[in-house]
Parts: structure tokens; C-alpha cells; sequence
């Protein structure tokens, strides 16, 4: 079995995520980064926050869209584990059960968010965080091009961690570490 950091181990103990979580999902757990840097509001016009290296990759590729006019924005980057056991916890209080959850929202500690080299991106006329974004020539774009800026998505079709297909989930991988 995994050993959790104890701050990780009482918030899954509050939530009621299954013990064996990190066996069963595959994911890594990680620490809170260091080096956050402010890269501008999210669509809703929330401060959000990367790893200084995924910001500045992060900039580049945005530049990059821009010159072939897509448009790339985000919804979501840095979440700490309090707010990802929020996100569980409102679930919880709507009354769905915690397998249907973790397919959806990872387990406090192992969001790639919390690396804090994670975005969930859209572009104008797509809903935030829905798979239609996969039908969006910003999708196309970032499929032929996200990796010259170390960015991949996370969580295709089928992937092995039990998570939906999120075509919105691009993570910076050059510095992803646990």
C-alpha cells in the first residue's frame, strides 16, 4: 500500500476515498510546488496559477495558436488539495456516490492540477470542461501541437486510470515529477 503524506491521509479519511486508491488509479501523488507563478485570469476571471516552467511553455503555445488563430484559453491550472476535496465534497453533498466521482475528479494529492503544471482548456463558443471541446479546431490544434511544448492530454479515451476522457486535460510533462 501507498503511504500518503499525513495532510493527504486526513483528507481522504474525511472524504471516504477507497484505501487502496493509488494502487487501483495507477496515479502518482504529488507535493505542492514552490515556484507558482500568476498566469492571468481563467474564463471566469479567477487569478490562476502554474509551475514557472509550464507558464512560460504555457505562454508559448498560446503565442503559437494565436499566430494560426485559435484561440486557446483556460478554465482551470493549480488547484491544492483542499479545493480538490471541495470539488469531492459537493459531489458528495449532492448525493453521488464516490466511485462515479473519482472517474471524474482525482483523489486530493493526485490531481495533476496540484502539480501545479496542469490546465483544462477551451476556446470561445465550447462549454468549459465538456468532451464537445474535442470537436473544436482548438482540440485539432493542440493534438498536432501541444507537444512541441511539452504539453499531452492527460486522460484519453481508455486511459489506464479509471478517469473519463477529458480532451480539455493538457499537463506539462518536461518537469511532471511525484
Amino acid at each position: 500500500m501507498v503511504r500518503l503524506p499525513v495532510s493527504i491521509q486526513t483528507i481522504h479519511d474525511r472524504l471516504g476515498i477507497p484505501s487502496d486508491y493509488a494502487e487501483t488509479t495507477g496515479l502518482p501523488c504529488f507535493d505542492d510546488p514552490t515556484d507558482l507563478i500568476a498566469i492571468g485570469k481563467d474564463v471566469e476571471g479567477r487569478e490562476r496559477h502554474l509551475r514557472l516552467s509550464a507558464a512560460c511553455a504555457w505562454i508559448s503555445m498560446v503565442d503559437a495558436a494565436n499566430k494560426e488563430e485559435i484561440v486557446l484559453q483556460f478554465v482551470s491550472a493549480y488547484r491544492s488539495a483542499e479545493y480538490q476535496a471541495k470539488l469531492i465534497q459537493r459531489c458528495l453533498d449532492r448525493g453521488e456516490i464516490m466511485k462515479d466521482i473519482l472517474s471524474r475528479i482525482a483523489a486530493p494529492g493526485f490531481s495533476e492540477h496540484q502539480s501545479g503544471l496542469a490546465l483544462d482548456v477551451t476556446t470561445p463558443g465550447y462549454a468549459p470542461v465538456e468532451e464537445e471541446f474535442d470537436t473544436s479546431d482548438a482540440f485539432v490544434w493542440l493534438r498536432e501541437n501541444a507537444s512541441r511544448f511539452d504539453f499531452v492530454m492527460s486522460y484519453p479515451k481508455d486511459n489506464p486510470y479509471g478517469i473519463i476522457y477529458e480532451p480539455w486535460h493538457w499537463c506539462y510533462r518536461r518537469d511532471l515529477k511525484a
